[in-house]
């Protein structure tokens, strides 16, 4: 899984100082969670496309984050648009058959806008993901919502804010994909405030997926394992060395790991 990437490529393989570089760590699913670019030209995310196609990986599923303007149609037509009052207004319909056209199902690419999806991979395994870019307003970026009004969970009948895609609940979602984060979790910046969605984290309790990935809190970046019968949460070491050599921050979780994940009973987030 990565996340903002914000149109960097992965490194040469020389450069050893960062675990981003090529090649990325061969995978079965590669996940995106958002930030693909600074600011959304078609320059920039013709890098993205590139740096995908190159990534040895069967699936690659990927949702937009709040800079990447110009996969907001609604955003960008309104106020979007003056981002780019100096190079002139992009292509929206062409920026988007970058990740939707044929050439990127040659390459195994989906673009996942709000919703659910399921599926099966060439070694027999299925699995359910509810993936969203939004996240509560911040200045005035793209994919924004009104931190007040929940998204994510069923609204009662005769609320005036109706969720249109909210989030299954358990058993029925495997993955969480999500530009931002819950509340209180890897959702701390400089200022040491909290700034996540509490509506997403009363979701992310009612599905208990495996896994929530997330990105959007630069200052965020870890990993933990949520217990729901304890409540208790359990972070996930990180080895500088470990990452450095294995090119990412591998955690094993799997049946064959000696300590797998619990399917309703935790999440890797």
């Amino acid at each position: 899984m990565i996340s903002d990437t914000h149109n960097c490529s992965p490194l040469p393989p020389g450069e050893v100082h960062t675990p981003y570089r090529r090649p990325l760590p061969s995978a079965d699913v590669l996940l995106h969670g958002g930030d693909l670019t600074f600011v959304g030209r078609e320059k920039e995310h013709q890098g993205v496309i590139d740096m995908l196609k190159e990534a040895d990986a069967e699936l690659k599923i990927v949702i937009a984050g709040n800079h990447d303007i110009t996969l907001d149609e609604e955003y960008y037509n309104s106020v979007g648009h003056l981002k780019h009052k100096w190079t002139g207004p992009e292509d929206l319909a062409k920026i988007r058959e970058l990740y939707c056209g044929e050439e990127a199902q040659r390459y195994g690419i989906v673009y996942m806008e709000e919703g659910v999806r399921t599926f099966r991979l060439k070694n027999g395994a299925q699995f359910t993901i509810y993936a969203t870019p939004y996240q509560p307003e911040f200045c005035r970026w793209a994919f924004a919502y009104n931190r007040a009004h929940d998204r994510f969970n069923p609204s009662p009948e005769g609320a005036l804010f109706q969720a249109q895609n909210p989030v299954p609940s358990f058993p029925d979602v495997h993955i969480l994909l999500t530009h931002g984060p819950p509340l209180g979790f890897l959702d701390l910046v400089h200022s040491n405030r909290h700034v996540g969605c509490q509506h997403l984290r009363g979701a992310v309790g009612r599905a208990r997926p495996l896994i929530h990935c997330f990105g959007h809190i630069h200052e965020g970046h870890g990993a933990v394992r949520m217990n729901w019968d304890a409540d208790s949460l359990k972070t996930i070491p990180q080895n500088r060395a470990e990452e450095l050599k294995n090119r990412c921050a591998f955690v094993d979780l799997s049946r064959d790991g000696g300590d797998p994940l619990r399917f309703g009973a935790e999440t890797l987030r």
